[in-house]
């Protein structure tokens, strides 16, 4: 089942299921939100809890998507109370790219970069052989909170101080805290944890700036399981052209890590576990159009595509001015 959240040919918020060209309202709740706090009152899935909800009153998919009525599928109503985070090095590539770093691995340990060693340990403690066996650790970074959410169509803002503005198309986990302190995965999105990998290039110490940019995810939340193997599309339109794509894979399939050992090591921490929170997380990549010396332009359009996933997600990139100058903060 595919969720979505939309402002209704009535300017209002509305939540409802992708089905087809059309999108399916849903009775008594105006968010994913709110039915997901109904599934967990009234002990049901959200499948089942968005079933008994489908009325009759329908929207055109298509003309809420021109007109920029589609929403992320899930968002907080306060922003602070979401947390945006992601993993890195969790993804094994393309064949040729698999086979490139197990070159490299073969190498002496001293000759590794943090980079690889981090990816190595993936590779050998990522996927535990025992249910309820915690395996290595994911390098993790914090991407910021809900006000950093971008809707669908919406412009990616690339700062004044950026080096870069490139995509990242991923698989992002959506949660909620339950009442009781405990994460409930609400299903799974597409997302674009746009970054800037020039920063980090520079430094692998960077990491943490490069990340702290906004992202975009959806335009739908799949829920239940997903494919053990997904794979997609992301493309770059400039001028209303193609001017670069390439396949990207995720699902577990095709990572080092399994999603349930990216979930441990996020939740594992207290502060994460706190009731009523949302939890963004963006699950990595291994597809970037940098690594194909692609630079990208103020107006591209980053497309993000996956079949399992719906509508495509959309983003241009909008250059900014400065917003703030070095000498600027001033002693109360």
């Amino acid at each position: 089942m595919n969720i979505v959240q939309i402002v209704d040919s009535k300017s209002k918020r509305r939540v409802g299921l992708a089905a087809g060209a059309q999108v399916v309202l849903l009775k008594k709740v105006a968010t994913t939100l709110d039915l997901a706090k109904l599934a967990l009152k009234e002990a049901k899935s959200l499948s089942a809890m968005a079933s008994s909800l489908a009325g009759t009153a329908t929207e055109d998919y298509a003309k809420a998507l021109k007109e920029k009525r589609v929403l992320t599928p899930v968002d907080h109503p306060d922003p602070a109370h979401c947390i945006i985070t992601g993993t890195g090095l969790t993804h094994l590539g393309s064949a040729a790219a698999r086979d490139g770093m197990h070159k490299k691995l073969s190498g002496a340990k001293e000759e590794l970069t943090d980079s690889l060693k981090m990816f190595k340990l993936g590779l050998e403690g990522g996927k535990p052989k025992s249910k309820g066996e915690a395996g290595v650790q994911p390098e993790w970074f914090y991407k910021g909170d809900g006000s950093w959410l971008v809707a669908p169509g919406q412009p990616l803002p690339l700062p004044s101080f950026a080096l870069d503005g490139g995509e990242e198309p991923e698989l992002a986990g959506l949660y909620l805290i339950d009442g009781k302190g405990r994460p409930v995965r609400l299903g799974f999105a597409l997302g674009n944890e746009y970054s800037d990998h020039i920063t980090e290039r520079q430094n692998y110490l960077y990491l943490a700036h490069s990340k702290l940019r906004h992202s975009s995810i959806g335009p739908e939340m799949v829920t239940g399981k997903i494919p053990a193997s997904v794979e997609g599309m992301s493309r770059i339109i400039r001028g209303g052209k193609v001017i670069w794509e390439k396949p990207f894979l995720t699902g577990e399939a095709n990572m080092s890590h399994t999603i349930a050992n990216l979930e441990y090591h996020h939740f594992k921490y207290d502060g994460f576990r706190r009731p009523g929170d949302l939890h963004i997380h963006y699950f990595g990549t291994a597809t970037l159009s940098i690594a194909d010396n692609v630079k990208t332009e103020d107006g591209d359009v980053f497309e993000i595509t996956a079949p399992a996933f719906g509508a495509a997600l959309r983003n241009p990139l909008k250059a900014m001015k400065p917003g703030h100058k070095p000498g600027s903060v001033k002693a109360l």
